[in-house]
């Protein structure tokens, strides 16, 4: 999400200077450490990250952390499942969990009022979950067979396909859900051993977006998570991978279109050049829409995104039936990137129309907790984000074909629909 403040792409004369975010602190409670911004809105959104993600759990067991929060929803030492859910039905909040490669998110969504009884089940939930063995093998039945109908959504296998390839070797290969394989695996012994070794206060993040004040934050966390054990986690970066060469994933399946997804990797988070890379992405997906789509109605969705993780990456994705002239129309576009420097002027309403769009996309509770988060991780402090429009605007057309040479290369695709209908080799020339 956010770029670094050095380098090509960083703060140049005359670029806006980081305003100051008055309404965000950050502090420890009883060794938890709390991000909390004061916002006067009607709701409290309060995420906690469990920090590692796929590099947490152990060898042959992804998922599992994703798993043993499921099975806490029937029950806590507390609650019995029908009052937990009858309790959290008559607040009207919600308790979410979104399990991520560099962390798992297990949050709160509710409003001021209701915050003490719906905080008391969420950390009940994360702290003494019953774990009783019919309840984990029904959760297991259900996570089992929501994975086998992956492959009835040609979206969801062709992520799976296109991730497994681009990041083979590596943990971002590993499904923060699981697999068939691992989640079979896992006993309600190796739940029970995990949360007593991870489920340490030296592995939470928390970040509060609302009207709630320090006073209320430190005295729910002090009573509740401030009382688990430290443990020795350290959050480090992932490793990075070396080149590689193009590769591609081809699945045959009797569609009506054929879905293509292909990932440049792309620099740890923390490089100079992301600000640069997501304005190339940005210019990408917009030629493409503009010579795929709008000018040869070859597809309904085409699209380059940056994929914003602390090893990023940036996606090409296209539904069409003529995967061989869109993936030449593809490759054409990426070689003009690369080839041909932009002037910078023409860059501006291209950087001002994404500013817009992201941050209107951004505007929630939920979002704001979120670049918080990874502020403070990829970048080492939250207010990091405040540079984020300013790198963005520092970014010149030389940056944008920079980037787009060094990092626009080496693909790793995925193809599912009619074999017959693409060639292999215009996926291997990218």
């Amino acid at each position: 999400m956010l770029a670094s403040g050095s380098g090509a792409a960083g703060a140049q004369p005359g670029a806006p200077a980081p305003r100051t975010d008055s309404t965000t602190s950050t502090y420890s409670v009883a060794g938890v450490k709390v991000i909390h911004r004061r916002a006067n809105i009607s709701t409290v959104v309060a995420n906690l990250y469990l920090l590692g993600g796929v590099r947490s759990a152990p060898g042959g067991q992804a998922g599992l952390e994703h798993f043993l929060l499921q099975v806490s929803e029937r029950g806590t030492t507390r609650y019995a499942r029908d009052v937990l859910r009858r309790s959290m039905a008559r607040t009207g909040s919600e308790i979410v969990i979104d399990p991520r490669e560099d962390w798992t998110l297990v949050g709160i969504r509710t409003t001021p009022a209701e915050l003490d009884s719906t905080w008391s089940i969420f950390a009940d939930r994360v702290m003494q979950p019953r774990l009783d063995s019919a309840d984990v093998e029904f959760v297991k039945a259900q996570m089992l067979a929501a994975l086998r109908q992956r492959d009835d959504s040609p979206d969801a296998m062709l992520e799976h396909l296109a991730d497994s390839s681009t990041f083979a070797g590596h943990v971002y290969s590993l499904s923060p859900v699981g697999t068939e394989r691992s989640l079979a695996g896992i006993s309600r012994a190796d739940l029970l051993r995990y949360h007593r070794e991870q489920f340490v206060k030296s592995r939470l993040l928390l970040v509060v977006v609302g009207n709630v004040d320090r006073a209320t934050v430190e005295r729910l966390v002090g009573k509740t998570l401030g009382t688990l054990p430290v443990g020795t986690y350290a959050w480090t970066m992932p490793d990075t991978l070396a080149s590689s060469r193009a590769d591609a994933a081809i699945t045959r399946r009797a569609l009506p279109t054929n879905y293509i997804q292909g990932y440049f990797r792309g620099p740890a988070a923390t490089s100079p050049d992301v600000a640069a890379l997501r304005v190339a992405s940005a210019v990408l997906s917009g030629r493409m829409f503009g010579e795929i789509r709008s000018k040869r109605n070859l597809t309904y969705a085409v699209s380059a995104n940056y994929r914003d993780r602390a090893l990023t990456s940036i996606g090409l994705y296209v539904t069409t039936t003529e995967p061989d002239s869109v993936l030449r129309l593809m490759a054409g576009e990426i070689r003009a990137l690369q080839q041909f420097e932009i002037q910078t002027e023409f860059l501006r309403p291209i950087v001002q129309q994404f500013i817009t769009e992201y941050f209107l996309n951004n505007e929630t509770s939920t979002a704001q907790a979120d670049f918080l988060a990874r502020a403070q991780l990829y970048r080492g402090d939250y207010s990091a984000g405040e540079r984020f429009v300013a790198e963005l605007r520092a970014v010149t057309g030389a940056d944008v074909r920079r980037v787009a040479e060094r990092y626009f290369k080496n693909a790793h695709w995925a193809y599912v629909g009619d074999t017959e209908r693409v060639t292999k080799s215009r996926l291997l020339v990218f």
